[in-house]
Parts: structure tokens; C-alpha cells; sequence
């Protein structure tokens, strides 16, 4: 069972009933949902969530959804790979990559739009709606097939072909808009106060933010039973980087884990970095920027969850790093040359970040580090460019093989 009570402010406390409510009326601050974390720690413990199911769902009783609603495609306890071969190459003894890429729809996006869909059924919602910048819109799409859901998606016109078609193979409407993310998302604000649709990160957006929470809680019964030292995070909205802290700030809470406070680090891309600048610049003011960066998926110039994140960051002792736009693609590469994972442009922002991290000595060689991979690299094929190292064309015999192996780079 579900063990939610309410909604309550994010900044002022204020209480609301279980609604697809996403603001405040008194200070307009994001909702949140809240919980009776008394009868969590009464009636949970770490066997009764290793017997649950291999999913997200091992972790039901933390979220805002009976289990016997959800609306299930697999998704979650990705893999949490020790990174031997890059943490050889950083100097790094316990370097681990959070795999998410490898969700049903191949990004981390799987985990708040599970919550949501369920949760959209469950108020009786027939539509399902989003504002995407691409991994989001395919989730969103898949399922909303599933629930039976009609699917509306809405992006900004210059995302990447990869991304639009996985979202279409489902059957969604799909509505592009002239303009960046966060002009697209300004008029899906619009429609949902006109519209009785359940859009996934606008009224229904305090489920939906729980679903990330479950990051934190799988990387620490991973890790077997402990916090890691350090986590670097994508930064977009902000959203997954305090979701992230707060799954792990909840299994300490309920004395699941011991009281370790991991350094949450920040990775935004040098293009669309408002919250690091503002987090540099020692103020929790945002300040809103016309995204340009490689990394679409990253790319919110205005934040809503930045102030949080810089919270985050203050509570935790982390670090925001702005990864160069010329460090992305290379730092895709080196991730998949050392470990056999081939990330999106967001992945890149967080290797490169990472390195960043260690040149700066932030980062001891005994300490424990997870580095969070969100999305698939089959996403952003367009940004690698032209893949022509390493090939060459060849006869189908040995001595033409002969004279064009010495051109190829082993």
C-alpha cells in the first residue's frame, strides 16, 4: 500500500488533499506529496523490500501510487556497474556508473512517468500530456499506450530525429513547437488550465517528481546498504539531482541506512547552465538563459527546480560543474571506450564533469562514486558527427586486408 497522505509546499508548508494540483495558492511554490514516514519505518524493512519485485516497485510503500494501480513496463533496478577500466584511467578505486539508459525506453524518464500514468488513471484522467526535450516524450508515449491513455506530446521544433521517432512508434500525437523548451512549456501551461488532460510535468508534476526518488534508494541497496560518498547528476529542471538526494535522505530517515551525506554534485553543459552559474555565483536566484548547447535533453533555461537544487548542493557540500561543449562528444566516446556503455549528450555533460571533478581533487581515490547515465546514445546519434576513425573499406581478401591495416588505429 501506498502511504501517502497529502500535498504540501515546497516553500511555505501550506497542506493540500491528494489532487493534480502543482502550485501553491498562497506563495505559488511546487507541490510535493507527503508522507506518514512513521508507518514507513514501522512496516518496511530492508528484507521486506529485497522480496519485492526486480522493478521501481520493490519500492511501492515510498510512492504515491498503490502497487495493484501501476501501470508496469519494466522499468527500473537498472544496473549499477563498478567502472573499473575509467576509474583506472581517473585515478578512481570506486568509480560506479548508474546505468538508466537501459529502461524500457532507454532513459531514466521511465520512473516519473510510471507514477504519473498510474496515477493519472487513478483521478480518472482519458489524456495523457508532456513538454519534452526527448526522453520524457517517448516515455510518456509508451505508456500511455499501455494505460490506453490518449498521448499528446508537445518539443521544441530542433530536437533530434531519433527522439521524435521514438515517440511516434507509439501512436501520440505529436505537436512540435516553434521555439525553445521552455516556450513550449509556457504553452502547455496554457492548455492544461483549458484542457482536462493529465500533463505528466505540469499539474500532474508532483507525482511525477517522485519517481525519480527511486535512483537514490537502488543505488544504495546496491551499493549494499550504504550511501556513496559522492553522486554526480545530469541538471536540467533540477528535479533528478534533488529527487535523487531525497530517495537517500528518506532510507536514513527511516534507519534503513546509516547517516552518510553523499556530496551531490551537479553536471549541466557549458550551453544551458543556469543553476551551476547561480550555485557559483553563491545566489539561489536563477537566472533564466536561451539554451544552446548540444545536449538538448539538458537544455531548460529556465529551471523549476533550480532554487532546490541549489539547496541540494548548499546541505550537501556538492559541487555544479559546466562541462565545455567541446568535452561532451569525447567524453560520450571515453565512457564507451572504457565501459561498453554508449550515452547521450547527458551522459557526456556527467563524464565530463567527473573528470572535472577529479582534476580539481574533489574527489578522493578511496572514495565511493556514482556517476548517474540517463539517457541511450541510439537518442543523439545526430550530435556524434561522422563516426570515421577506425574504418576503412576493404576486399574481401587477405592481402587487401594487408594493406589497409595499417591505417586502422588499434
Amino acid at each position: 500500500m501506498s502511504y501517502a497522505m497529502n500535498l504540501i509546499c515546497r516553500e511555505c508548508g501550506a497542506e493540500y488533499p491528494t489532487q493534480p494540483l502543482n502550485v501553491c495558492e498562497f506563495c505559488f511554490g511546487p507541490l510535493e506529496v507527503q508522507y506518514d514516514f512513521a508507518q514507513i519505518k514501522n512496516n518496511v524493512s530492508r528484507k521486506t523490500i529485497s522480496n519485492g519485485p526486480n522493478s521501481m516497485w520493490r519500492y511501492s510503500q515510498f510512492l504515491p501510487v498503490d502497487i495493484e494501480n501501476s501501470i508496469d513496463i519494466g522499468t527500473g533496478f537498472t544496473p549499477l556497474i563498478h567502472a573499473k577500466n575509467l576509474g583506472k584511467q581517473l585515478g578512481l578505486d570506486y568509480l560506479y556508473i548508474k546505468n538508466d539508459s537501459v529502461n524500457p525506453t532507454f532513459s531514466f524518464k521511465d520512473r516519473p512517468v510510471a507514477i504519473t500514468t498510474s496515477k493519472a488513471l487513478e483521478f480518472g484522467f482519458e489524456v495523457l500530456a508532456c513538454v519534452s526535450t526527448g526522453n520524457l516524450m517517448g516515455s510518456v508515449a509508451a505508456h500511455g499506450s499501455k494505460a490506453n491513455l490518449d498521448t499528446y506530446v508537445f518539443y521544441p521544433q530542433d530536437l533530434e530525429l531519433s527522439k521524435i521517432f521514438g515517440a511516434a512508434v507509439y501512436g501520440s500525437k505529436m505537436i512540435a513547437i516553434e521555439g525553445n523548451y521552455d516556450d513550449a512549456n509556457r504553452f502547455c501551461s496554457e492548455l492544461s488550465d483549458i484542457y482536462p488532460w493529465a500533463f505528466v510535468n505540469i499539474n500532474m508534476r508532483p507525482f511525477y517528481a517522485e519517481g525519480s526518488k527511486t535512483l537514490g534508494y537502488e543505488i544504495v541497496e546496491q551499493l549494499g546498504w550504504k550511501a556513496p560518498n559522492h553522486c554526480v547528476v545530469p541538471g536540467a529542471s533540477g528535479e533528478l539531482h534533488t529527487k535523487v538526494w531525497k530517495g537517500i535522505q528518506e532510507f536514513i530517515d527511516c534507519e534503513l541506512i546509516e547517516n552518510t551525506i553523499p556530496k551531490m554534485h551537479l553536471a549541466q553543459p557549458e550551453g544551458c547552465s543556469p543553476i551551476s552559474s547561480a550555485f557559483k555565483s553563491k545566489s539561489r536566484q536563477i537566472q533564466p538563459i536561451k539554451p544552446s548547447t548540444i545536449a538538448k535533453s539538458l537544455a531548460i533555461g529556465n529551471p523549476a527546480s533550480g532554487p532546490f537544487s541549489i539547496d541540494v548542493l548548499n546541505q550537501t557540500h556538492g559541487s555544479a560543474e559546466i562541462a565545455p561543449e567541446n568535452t561532451i562528444i569525447d567524453s560520450i566516446k571515453l565512457l564507451a571506450e572504457t565501459e561498453g556503455i554508449f550515452t547521450e549528450t547527458a551522459g557526456g555533460v556527467v563524464i565530463s564533469s567527473l573528470i572535472e571533478l577529479v582534476k580539481k581533487d574533489k574527489i578522493k581515490k578511496d572514495e565511493t562514486v556514482v556517476a548517474f547515465i540517463t539517457g541511450n546514445g541510439l537518442k543523439t546519434l545526430e550530435s556524434m558527427g561522422e563516426i570515421n576513425q577506425n574504418t576503412v573499406s576493404c576486399m574481401p581478401n587477405i592481402s587487401s586486408f594487408d594493406l589497409v591495416k595499417s591505417n586502422l588505429k588499434f
